[in-house]
């Protein structure tokens, strides 16, 4: 096994490893014994449902947040630095993608530390697969603003670079809010663009759907509380 940090892909709900990650993510998680996590708590539950018998407690965690100070993030790659390969989790998906583990992964860069992503399910990359949309040219914008002006002004931007551009737009929302954003883009864009809801992704329940603005006003499904991306394309 080669010394690297490994960035290492985590269900996206309430799955079976064995349907989304393949094996041989396996083999190198059980050789790792330092890891740079986004929760200690999730990171410890999911390395469990990798291998029910792996010893938790000889293993070390290095939390990696918002509140973690740059010099705490460089300090957590000491043991790569020692010849010990590391691993990144995030809470659901691929590290340092929307994650704060692309902080960790750049400073490895900057280091020259060998960094390896493993295979895993993305929502940005599988939610672009089943849209429909043009997945040559596409943007990822994280959370809208919340205020609705900001947001209003926000979503017409996105929907300009829709038509001028070519590029599909996406974005997401906090669960309890997904209702509230699928109004917002109902009330703002054009009845002709269209809007690709995709739900629950490689979970049971899981809803892809595309439709334009016009077909989607009173279609909508009760989004609350489920994880949720927001695609747009014209």
């Amino acid at each position: 096994m080669e010394t690297a940090l490994y960035l290492l892909p985590v269900t996206l709900g309430d799955t079976s490893i064995e349907s989304v990650l393949p094996s041989y993510n396996k083999e190198i998680i059980l050789q790792i014994k330092h890891f740079i996590v986004e929760d200690i708590r999730s990171a410890r539950r999911f390395l469990k449902k990798v291998e029910r018998e792996i010893e938790i407690d000889t293993l070390n965690f290095y939390p990696l947040n918002k509140h973690t100070s740059p010099e705490d993030i460089s300090g957590y790659l000491k043991p790569l630095q020692d010849g010990f390969p590391m691993g990144v989790i995030s809470e659901a998906g691929c590290p340092a993608v929307a994650d704060p583990g692309a902080d960790v992964v750049a400073i490895a860069q900057r280091k020259n530390l060998k960094v390896i992503p493993l295979v895993g399910p993305s929502s940005i990359i599988l939610s672009v697969m089943a849209s429909g949309f043009n997945g040559q040219s596409f943007a990822f914008n994280g959370y809208l603003p919340i205020e609705a002006g900001e947001r209003v002004k926000a979503l017409k931007l996105l929907e300009q670079r829709i038509y001028t551009e070519n590029q599909t737009q996406l974005f997401i929302e906090t669960p309890y809010r997904n209702n509230k954003m699928a109004e917002d883009i109902l009330r703002t864009c054009r009845p002709q663009t269209k809007m690709c809801i995709a739900a629950n992704l490689t979970c049971e329940g899981e809803y892809i759907k595309t439709r334009t603005l016009k077909e989607w006003k009173g279609k909508i499904p009760d989004l609350s509380k489920i994880p949720c991306i927001f695609l747009l394309y014209r």
